[in-house]
């Protein structure tokens, strides 16, 4: 009550000094008017009933005495809103001021009395203004002490957000300030463009130096300067539904020759069959049988079966050149989630494919940077004959396979150089091979006993037994500062990483999937988070997911006849595949979509301008990757079904924005599969705002209102199939 009256107070004085400043400034402008010129004007006095004409003056005598008795009643009127604080000096008005012989009411401020009124007026706004600002001053400490702490935060909350609004809308102007050109469709991209990867042009990497491996790895100095739309090849069709689409994959859909599927590569890459139109995968178009290569692996690390992987703690594979992915399918039925990861390739590439067959997979290369990965990402990490040189740099590649290996963790590693009958007859190999058992052991790895080409190393445990080995036998701790837990792109470290951390967990003691999702308090708490805010996270994806998928419901089925009353059918469950959540906070909508029954793997992606909660995601069993939006995502055209996005917007353009959000909605273009989705939610203003932008992509889009938020709005987009003219 006392801040209100003050301000009450404050307000009244405030209106008071607006108003004498008024005054003068009023006075000045009327100042002639009322010296009695008979120009013919109108003479303005103070209300409707002073505006006077020239002719009216010119009225007979006998009503002078009615003309004086108006003016009178109109001078009282003229006083009230020309002098509000006349009742400072009603002796002297009354005395001094009367009618003049013209009619008119002499003016209070007439040459006579105009420096003496002057100097009074100026005198009381001084006074004014002091008062005004001892009680401004007053009042203001005052609030500042008796603020509380949940006030200011309130209060911080909403300055956060009214600046973060008031940046957008500026970032909007900016936008449409610079011309309607930027409003235009897209043109689409040449037929060279169909299989365009930014940042993996080897080709410009060998102009520019870069060998010895360098020419594949990423480069990304000039940010997103795509300004096209990448149409899919000629004869593409939508991808088959999962289960079925990752056995069967359509020829026409990636870049890869006849000569391509049917030539030797890795184990893996042989189990293709080219049939017409389509590429089939099954082991037994092959000698090799990854039923019975993934059952050895299993036998050798003491499981009866690869079903029992998930028991001994294995949830999460790191599949180095992984072939066309068919490690990775056949381990996908026993809740094992392989990623895929191998280098650029122009074409026949093994990340295409595996993504074409619903598999995960990102492009990335073990030649001298750090992968996006956090330290101790992984369970396992496999690699059947891929061209990584073990034994090359010191070992410095087995270090970073260590960094991404959780405590207990297998590497697996299958190759003829492993074989020791075909080693002894070839002393290079033999070197070779004795070199990279030697690495292993200095990095405290258990190798278990071996079979046919196939070795399996077990990451140690325990961390003294790094202290316990001989002085100078292999690489050092590394430091805190060069321990960093989520390198984005980081030359390569030569020390072991990952023991500063409180994540050092075995994978023996660690919850099995998939009660693994959902981390205790006591896991919470070591990355940071409450469980209150956890289980609201959770609660808040499956309403989400719930929604999304009704919202999804009457736009795929609104051609469909339906009798009046029936409600839409929902989508079915194995609509969507290939999921990218672009701002994957705790990964609630990956665990949100696998609860409820969705037949979907996503890519959580956390932006490196925001919260690293990747270890956190990783923790709970799912896949991720630190990734910079103002940069292309390493991954082949029309890859993904759906593309998610929460609060992203906000994050990367709310303050300060590093690069356009044109270009942004371009590379989601270029991810998309034709026909496929898009969810934002964000701003009002900036979903606002993106809504334009979806013209130049010619997207059909629509804006949803979200209930009970009146700050936040849905869009939702489908992109089109947009098909090349034979030319």
């Amino acid at each position: 009550m006392q801040n209100r009256l003050k301000l009450r107070i404050f307000g009244c004085l405030l209106t008071g000094f607006l108003v004498n400043l008024h005054l003068l400034r009023f006075r000045k402008m009327s100042r002639p008017l009322h010296r009695g010129s008979s120009g013919g004007g109108v003479r303005i006095l103070g209300n409707s009933n002073d505006f006077w004409d020239d002719s009216q003056m010119k009225e007979k005598t006998e009503k002078e005495d009615v003309d004086r008795n108006r003016t009178n009643g109109s001078h009282n009127t003229y006083l009230s809103i020309r002098f509000p604080f006349r009742f400072l000096f009603l002796d002297s008005l009354s005395s001094k001021h009367s009618l003049s012989d013209n009619g008119f009411v002499s003016d209070p401020f007439s040459p006579g009395t105009l420096r003496s009124r002057h100097k009074l007026s100026l005198a009381l706004l001084k006074f004014s203004l002091i008062v005004i600002v001892i009680l401004a001053l007053t009042g203001s400490f005052w609030w500042t002490i008796s603020i509380t702490s949940s006030s200011r935060g309130q209060i911080f909350h909403g300055y956060r957000r009214l600046q973060k609004q008031l940046v957008s809308e500026l970032y909007e102007i900016g936008e449409i300030s610079q011309g309607t050109s930027r409003l235009r469709e897209l043109e689409y991209c040449s037929q060279e463009s169909e299989n365009y990867v930014p940042c993996f042009n080897v080709s410009e990497n060998l102009g520019l130096g870069f060998s010895e491996g360098e020419e594949y790895s990423r480069h990304c100095g000039h940010g997103l300067n795509q300004h096209c739309l990448v149409l899919p090849p000629m004869n593409y069709k939508i991808p088959l539904r999962w289960p079925s689409g990752r056995d069967v994959i359509w020829f026409a859909n990636v870049n890869i020759t006849a000569q391509e599927v049917l030539s030797s590569g890795s184990l893996t890459k042989r189990m293709m069959m080219l049939d017409e139109d389509q590429i089939s995968f099954r082991s037994g178009y092959s000698t090799f049988d990854v039923e019975d290569y993934t059952h050895q692996i299993a036998e050798m690390i003491g499981l009866r079966n690869e079903s029992y992987f998930i028991q001994a703690g294995v949830r999460t594979i790191l599949d180095i050149e992984c072939g066309y992915g068919s490690f990775g399918a056949r381990l996908f039925p026993n809740q094992l989630l392989t990623m895929c990861l191998a280098n650029y390739e122009a074409s026949g590439s093994q990340v295409q494919l595996t993504l074409e067959r619903g598999l995960p997979a990102m492009i990335g290369s073990f030649t001298s940077k750090q992968l996006p990965y956090p330290s101790l990402s992984f369970d396992m990490i496999h690699c059947a004959r891929c061209h990584v040189e073990w034994d090359k740099k010191d070992g410095i590649f087995l270090v970073e396979v260590d960094r991404l290996l959780r405590p207990g963790g297998y590497f697996v590693w299958t190759d003829p150089l492993t074989n020791s009958q075909r080693s002894l007859r070839n002393k290079e190999n033999l070197k070779k091979w004795n070199t990279v058992r030697g690495f292993a052991e200095n990095l405290c790895w258990e190798m278990l006993p071996q079979q046919d080409e196939t070795v399996v190393w077990r990451k140690t445990s325990k961390k003294n037994c790094y202290s316990a080995r001989k002085p100078g036998s292999g690489p050092s701790l590394c430091s805190k500062g060069h321990d960093i837990e989520s390198p984005y792109y980081r030359p390569l470290e030569a020390c072991i990483a990952g023991t500063q951390g409180r994540r050092w967990i075995p994978i023996e003691d660690r919850k099995k999937w998939p009660s693994r999702a959902n981390l205790n308090s006591t896991e919470l708490a070591m990355h940071g988070l409450h469980s209150e805010a956890f289980a609201e996270d959770t609660i808040n994806w499956k309403s989400a997911v719930h929604n999304y998928w009704s919202l999804l419901s009457p736009l795929i089925f609104s051609d469909h006849p339906k009798r009046p009353g029936d409600e839409d059918p929902s989508p079915p469950y194995n609509m969507l595949r290939n999921v990218l959540d672009m701002n994957a906070h705790f990964g609630g909508f990956n665990a949100a979509l696998l609860e409820a029954g969705k037949s979907v793997w996503v890519m959580n992606v956390v932006p490196t301008r925001g919260l690293n909660n990747l270890p956190l995601i990783l923790d709970r069993g799912f896949i991720g990757v630190l990734h910079d939006w103002c940069e292309a995502f390493p991954s082949y055209p029309r890859t993904y079904d759906l593309v998610h996005a929460e609060g992203l917007l906000s994050l990367e353009f709310g303050e300060q924005p590093r690069c356009h959000m044109r270009d942004l909605f371009t590379e989601i273009d270029r991810l998309l599969r034709p026909e496929g989705w898009v969810i934002l939610r964000d701003s009002t203003a900036l979903i606002e705002f993106a809504r334009s932008q979806t013209t130049i992509l010619k997207w059909d889009a629509r804006v949803v209102e979200i209930e009970g938020n009146s700050h936040e709005k849905l869009l939702i987009c489908q992109k089109p199939f947009f098909k090349r003219q034979a030319s």
